[in-house]
This record gives C-alpha cells, sequence and structure tokens, in this order.
C-alpha cells in the first residue's frame, strides 16, 4: 500500500485528490509545516528535501516531486484511466503540470507567502510580492487559455488537472481572488467531485 505524506491545503492536495480518485487503498501521514516536522529527522528519512508531497510505495522507496508522482500513480494504475492517451495528449498533460508546479506555484505563490527565500532584505518583501502576483495572476491566466475549447487540460480527466486544481485552490480560498473564467468552471467542477469532497474533508478544508 502507498503512503501518501501531505500537509492540509499544500500542493500536495493534487496528489492526495488522485490517489482517491484511483481508488485503490492507500495510508495519509499529516506533516506539520508549520511546526517544522518536515525538518525533523523522522520525515527526513523519508524525503531529505523535506517537502511534500512525498509517496512511499510499498516496496518501501521514496518517490518526490509532484509531476513524478503525479505520471507514477496514473501509469501504475491504469484501470482508473487517469493517464492521458496519446503522445499529444500526454505531452499537453507534462505541459501544463510542470507550468502549474514549477511557474505559477513555485515563482509566483512561493512568493507571496515566502518573500524572505527571494529576498533576505525585509524591506524588500512587499516588491517581491507584488512582483509573485504578478506571476501568479499572469500564471491563472495562462491554464485558463489552455482551457479554450476544452473542460479538463488534457482533452478528458487525468492526472493533468491536479496541479492547476491546487493553485486554483489557493487563489479562490487563500487569495480570495477571482479566477479566470474557464478556469474558474473546471476548479467548480473539480470541487464537485466525491473524490475531491472526500480529500477537502479528510484534510479539513471543507
Amino acid at each position: 500500500m502507498n503512503t501518501l505524506y501531505f500537509a492540509p491545503g499544500a500542493c500536495s492536495l493534487g496528489i492526495h485528490v488522485l490517489l482517491e480518485e484511483i481508488g485503490a487503498p492507500f495510508e495519509a501521514k499529516q506533516v506539520n509545516l508549520r511546526e517544522g516536522a518536515q525538518f525533523k529527522p523522522e520525515f527526513t528519512a523519508v524525503n531529505p528535501k523535506s517537502k511534500v508531497p512525498t509517496l512511499v510505495r510499498e516496496d518501501g522507496s521514496s518517490l518526490t516531486e509532484f509531476p513524478a508522482i503525479a505520471f507514477y500513480l496514473a501509469a501504475t494504475n491504469p484501470q482508473a484511466k487517469m493517464l492521458p492517451e496519446g503522445a499529444e495528449a500526454m505531452a499537453r498533460a507534462m505541459e501544463v503540470t510542470d507550468y502549474a508546479v514549477a511557474t505559477v506555484h513555485m515563482q509566483g505563490f512561493s512568493r507571496i507567502f515566502r518573500p524572505a527565500n527571494f529576498a533576505p532584505n525585509e524591506a524588500d518583501h512587499e516588491a517581491v510580492k507584488a512582483r509573485g502576483a504578478e506571476i501568479y495572476a499572469k500564471g491563472l491566466k495562462t491554464l485558463d487559455a489552455a482551457l479554450d475549447g476544452r473542460d479538463f487540460f488534457a482533452g478528458s480527466y487525468s492526472f493533468a488537472d491536479m496541479a492547476p486544481f491546487y493553485v486554483a485552490f489557493w487563489g479562490a480560498e487563500r487569495l480570495k481572488m477571482e479566477i479566470p473564467g474557464r478556469l474558474a468552471a473546471h476548479y467548480a467542477a473539480m470541487r464537485a467531485r466525491p473524490a475531491v469532497q472526500a480529500v477537502m474533508a479528510r484534510e479539513g478544508l471543507a
């Protein structure tokens, strides 16, 4: 059985939803990031990168990084049909996942909530946050455009929808901002899914 190490409302939310959608048994272990549990030996023995999501597989090996975990889970659970079919759809799935994680999250949202990671001088933090807000807003518009003519990012529902979901969640619920139309519709459709509702309740986000 797989074990997911997660933090409520963190980027691990997308992997948590994917595991719920797949339907195979898994264990979810919460990591208290605010208390620094990710830096303690109990967790660094599992993931020395000190970050979530982390997936510990049945053989005891750890898999890290959102795109890698999402692809692995979709590829190893073909019955769930979470892996896009065909080279084009697969490429689009990887494209949107990487963009949501590496740009919208790490370059945009991270500047808003962790400005000290980008500028040691506190006097620069407001400028860092402002730049993060610009990157984040542009990122949501880019994700919105990627939904032109489709309901899901790879054409049909797949692992490609997980990373855009968590970055939209941050905008809608944490920043209380208006999400662009097509992305807002995607977010609403995700929130209506039973698997998403189950995960939101489990993480105390409902």
